[in-house]
């Protein structure tokens, strides 16, 4: 068993290299990706469409696919979503956008919980993710 911390080169780096974007732990049999929250950032940490949950969904799970590919995952090995809104009656807007990505049946396991702010000011919403890469299915960064 290996772990690894990792904010693979092409994705913006965290604000003030304060957290990684992923920790990986290497098993036998492929890897466990567990992904620190999300917000809808641009790469210069600017909040993308301050109060937009749609807009923000979309640039979260750009993210996040990044992030999965720099070990050698994708959207498909995703299996935990655990979501913060700060407003429960944005879900349909967030809603939208996770149907479009994530198509498979079952989709994977969520979590969703409403919070009285995030860190950022006008983000209303923030994502963390677990995601499964089967062994022979990309080596990561480490």
């Amino acid at each position: 068993m290996k772990l690894t911390l990792d904010n693979p080169y092409d994705v913006a780096a965290p604000f003030g290299d304060r957290f990684a974007h992923v920790a990986r732990l290497d098993l036998a049999g492929g890897a466990l990706l567990i992904l620190a929250g999300q917000v809808g950032v641009d790469d210069d940490g600017r909040v993308v469409a301050p109060g937009d949950i749609a807009a923000q969904s979309e640039r979260i799970f750009e993210i996040v696919a990044g992030v999965l590919a720099a070990h050698g995952a994708g959207l498909a090995d995703v299996l935990h979503i655990r979501s913060f809104l700060t407003d429960l009656d944005d879900l349909p807007g967030y809603a939208a956008v996770r149907r479009r990505l994530f198509t498979g049946t079952p989709p994977p396991a969520s979590t969703t919980v409403e919070v009285s702010r995030l860190f950022l000011p006008g983000a209303v919403i923030e994502v963390e993710v677990t995601a499964a890469v089967p062994a022979g299915q990309g080596g990561g960064r480490a």
